[in-house]
């Protein structure tokens, strides 16, 4: 029989202090029902300054962890989804490997920015299926606040930190991952971009500071237009309709394009999961983060289809139906979590 693929553990972090809208109205020209009305954001976590990508890892596979009867030690390898590495390297892979001694393990940083975590989960679950490996721990996670322009207002009001985390193993009958569908549109990569050793691309000359750099109108240009036309690819793959899919989970990138899509696909926001409004665009931890806020809240359930789809720089897309194979472990809410998972509490922040 064929090897396949399940999720067994789901995790997430994110930091203890928080931006409010109300507070870059005191660093900028803005207002909370201007940044509400457009983006769907309240509120986003910022990590400490001694915080970085790995911790941030590190603390949702802990979570993993405190909620499931998992061990990582026999993990033969380690996919991180990030753009937002400590380090050019080390990769988060070989930090998160080191921080918990696991004896035999591959481990690999992937840059799909915030597609990253279901690139990670296909490459996860190709290696699975193909036999090459038994346990991946599969992570997404991003630091953004360190690469935002806090002058520029059409970009800084959108970002947050945070990681999710999901661990798959080989399993007997039926996998967890049903369908896929992924691509790139490179011709978009000088509408969002975080500058390196080059400072040009496709003839464009780039801003070279190392801070995150977008085309707000381009970006939601593609993503109504190209991430619809994924979904119907993957949803004709297995000849289903949009109304068979329990749950759609995209990157959380603007309500305003959750919305649009969700509209052009034909599935309501009542049937979406994402982590805006407390926890902003968190890129590639923004899927997980959505999932392990919906597993913890009880509404994701076993033998639930789950229709994941993530979108962002490169231009990269791409996306999965998975059924949720795991058993509903809802952890206790802190009083103040907004009724979104189980997250630290939050404290007030100044960036």
């Amino acid at each position: 029989m064929k090897s396949q693929a399940r999720i067994t553990a789901i995790g997430s972090y994110v930091p203890s202090k928080v931006l409010r809208n109300a507070d870059l109205e005191r660093m900028m020209d803005t207002s909370d029902e201007w940044i509400v009305q457009r983006t769907g954001i309240r509120e986003r976590r910022i990590a400490a300054k001694d915080e970085f990508t790995s911790h941030m890892c590190i603390g949702a596979i802990d979570d993993l962890l405190r909620n499931y009867e998992v061990s990582i030690m026999d993990v033969d390898m380690i996919l991180v989804a990030t753009y937002t590495p400590d380090f050019p390297t080390p990769s988060v892979a070989c930090l998160i490997q080191h921080h918990y001694g696991i004896p035999a393990t591959g481990a690999l940083d992937v840059n799909a920015a915030c597609t990253g975590f279901v690139y990670a989960m296909n490459m996860a679950n190709g290696l699975i299926t193909s036999g090459l490996h038994r346990k991946v721990l599969v992570v997404g996670a991003d630091t953004a606040s360190r690469i935002m322009d806090y002058s520029d207002r059409t970009s800084c009001i959108l970002f947050g930190d945070g990681a999710g985390v999901v661990l798959m193993e080989r399993a007997e009958g039926a996998g967890a991952l049903i369908t896929q569908y992924f691509g790139s549109d490179g011709h978009g990569g000088s509408y969002l971009y975080r500058s390196g050793l080059r400072n040009e691309l496709s003839g464009n000359q780039l801003a070279s500071d190392g801070m995150l750099v977008q085309n707000g109108r381009e970006v939601y240009r593609f993503a109504v237009g190209t991430v619809p036309q994924v979904i119907h690819r993957i949803l004709d793959q297995v000849r289903w309709r949009a109304d068979e899919i329990d749950w759609f989970v995209p990157h959380s990138a603007n309500l305003r394009i959750v919305e649009s899509i969700g509209k052009k696909i034909g599935i309501p926001m009542s049937r979406t999961l994402h982590s805006l409004e407390y926890y902003g665009n968190t890129t590639a931890a923004s899927i997980p983060l959505a999932l392990s806020m919906g597993v913890k809240s009880g509404q994701v359930k076993t033998g639930d289809r789950l229709l994941l789809v993530g979108f962002g720089g490169g231009f990269t897309f791409g996306g999965m139906i998975v059924e949720w194979t795991l058993a509903t472990r809802a952890a206790a809410l802190p009083a103040n979590a907004n009724t979104t998972g189980a997250f630290p509490a939050r404290a007030r922040c100044t960036v």
